[in-house]
């Protein structure tokens, strides 16, 4: 990437930084938002069982940037999952956002998947009735946010999306409804952000642009954790948790120290 690309990257990182409603203190110590403990998932298959995953123990902190890499059946997307409430452990015990949320009612968890975690999925699951705008206003609104639909058009803004507001998502690319998606999940400001292939249907200039916006994004002490396929962009994470049939084979910094956004290639 050339020089003017890279300082351009640097400059917006630091304009969207400023933007984001901030919710670590200056000088304020990280604290853990996800801590899982001893945590299984086993499903029945018949007469038997499928383990997706087994004994996992790990923490993430506030402005934590995390990228989960595994191949396809290693329990990635499980992973997230049970830390967003939308699947429950066998075993183990899960604690999100300082809220234990393995023994907590359907109304717990109904608040907690409003207000704490935000997701974008790798199937986008955006509202065919609603166009880029509305999608986007509606995370933000369901998460309590002020002044919704001006926010969401400044979402749409950041991810390169600000003139197709009005379209709906069938008339929109898989690279574009992924971008609404995750102007979505930015837009909500909760603690946490779970993404699943974040970049999978984007070129490299807007995976690299999508990227910088997570990664801003955590650094306003939020947690966001990335699962990926894709190995280069565990080099820019603080973290890398590898699973392998359902187990954490490696949960340490990147391999030979983490790089900048502008030195990735795929």
């Amino acid at each position: 990437m050339c020089a003017a690309v890279a300082a351009h990257y640097g400059r917006r990182m630091s304009s969207i930084a400023t933007a984001e409603r901030v919710l670590l203190a200056p000088g304020e110590r990280p604290e853990a938002l996800v801590e899982l403990t001893g945590v299984g998932r086993r499903y029945a298959v018949g007469a038997g069982e499928v383990v997706a995953l087994a004994d996992v123990s790990i923490k993430v902190a506030a402005e934590d940037f995390v990228v989960v890499l595994g191949p396809s059946g290693s329990g990635k997307t499980t992973l997230l999952n049970i830390i967003g409430a939308l699947d429950t452990p066998s075993d183990g015990r899960v604690v999100v956002a300082g809220q234990d949320i393995t023994r907590a009612s359907r109304k717990e968890l109904f608040a907690f998947r409003r207000h704490g975690v935000s997701f974008v999925f790798q199937t986008f699951n955006l509202f065919p009735a609603l166009t880029a705008l509305e999608n986007v206003e509606f995370g933000a609104d369901v998460a309590g946010r002020a002044n919704a639909r001006e926010l969401a058009g400044a979402m749409l803004e950041r991810v390169g999306l600000g003139m197709r507001a009005s379209h709906f998502p069938h008339e929109l690319s898989g690279g574009e409804q992924q971008r609404v998606s995750i102007a979505r999940a930015l837009a909500s400001g909760n603690p946490i952000l779970l993404a699943d292939e974040p970049t999978g249907e984007l070129d490299f200039h807007t995976g690299v642009q999508i990227l910088e916006l997570l990664h801003a994004h955590a650094h306003t002490g939020r947690a966001v954790l990335v699962v990926t396929h894709n190995r280069e962009i565990a080099r820019v994470a603080d973290r890398v948790i590898e699973l392998s049939s359902g187990r954490v084979l490696r949960d340490s910094p990147p391999e030979g120290g983490r790089v900048e956004i502008a030195e990735l290639r795929w």
